[in-house]
This record gives structure tokens, C-alpha cells and sequence, in this order.
């Protein structure tokens, strides 16, 4: 379901053209991708917990955007950008749900493979 979810939402932003977006917020969202797909990697890698992993890297990236823009907005030029910081959380959206749907299925795998592995050694100690 969340493959086809995905796959949905890729197909319709691919057809869609009436929304024009600019360089620097192509920048926000690559940006934010890069730091939620690092930080999910990390916390995934320590405590093995995808949904904190989802969260964290998700609010972490929109916290980095958040903040950059707060930033901008009332210390640099006086104009808060929503759009810069929408962008930045999309991107850090995207990137966690994208390693969800990975780790997800790497999960599945291992319980089957330990599920498996379970039966044997029940077969083995029942004999």
C-alpha cells in the first residue's frame, strides 16, 4: 500500500505543471532531504526503530527549515519565507517515508527468517 501510495503521488507531481517552482526552493527540498535521510540512517542504525527514526529525521529537517528561515525572516531581511520552510519539510518528508518503506520491508524479511529459524529449533528439541 505504501509503495502504491508513493508511486501515485511521483506520478501525479510528474504530470502536474501548474505550480512553477524556483531554484531556491528546489535547494530547500533537496536540502532537507539530505539531512532527513542522514539522520534517519543514524537513528535507525542505534536504536533500530523505524517509526522514531521516521519522526525524528522528519522533524528534524523541518525544525533545520524552520529555523533557517526564522533566521532570515526576522534577523537578515525582515520577510518570513512559508514557502522556503514548507519546501525544506516536504523534502525531509519524503526522504523518511522513502527509507520507512525500505526498512520496513528489510523487517518483514527478518521476522520471517527468524520466524523460520524459531520452527526448526522447536522441530529440532521436540525430536
Amino acid at each position: 500500500m505504501k509503495t502504491l501510495l508513493t508511486f501515485l503521488t511521483i506520478s501525479i507531481m510528474g504530470v502536474s505543471s501548474a505550480q512553477f517552482v524556483s531554484e531556491d526552493d528546489m535547494l530547500h527540498t533537496a536540502i532537507g532531504a539530505g539531512i532527513s535521510a542522514t539522520s534517519y540512517s543514524l537513528i535507525y542504525a542505534k536504536t533500530k526503530n523505524s517509526k522514531k527514526a521516521f519522526w525524528y529525521s522528519l522533524g528534524l529537517s523541518t525544525l533545520a527549515g524552520l529555523s533557517k528561515e526564522i533566521y532570515d525572516g526576522y534577523i537578515i531581511t525582515g520577510k518570513f519565507d512559508t514557502g522556503e520552510a514548507l519546501s525544506t519539510a516536504v523534502g525531509g518528508f519524503v526522504a523518511s517515508y522513502t527509507l520507512n518503506i525500505f526498512t520496513g520491508k528489510q523487517k518483514r524479511k527478518q521476522r520471517k527468517m527468524n520466524k523460520k529459524k524459531m520452527e526448526e529449533e522447536i522441530v529440532l528439541v521436540s525430536h
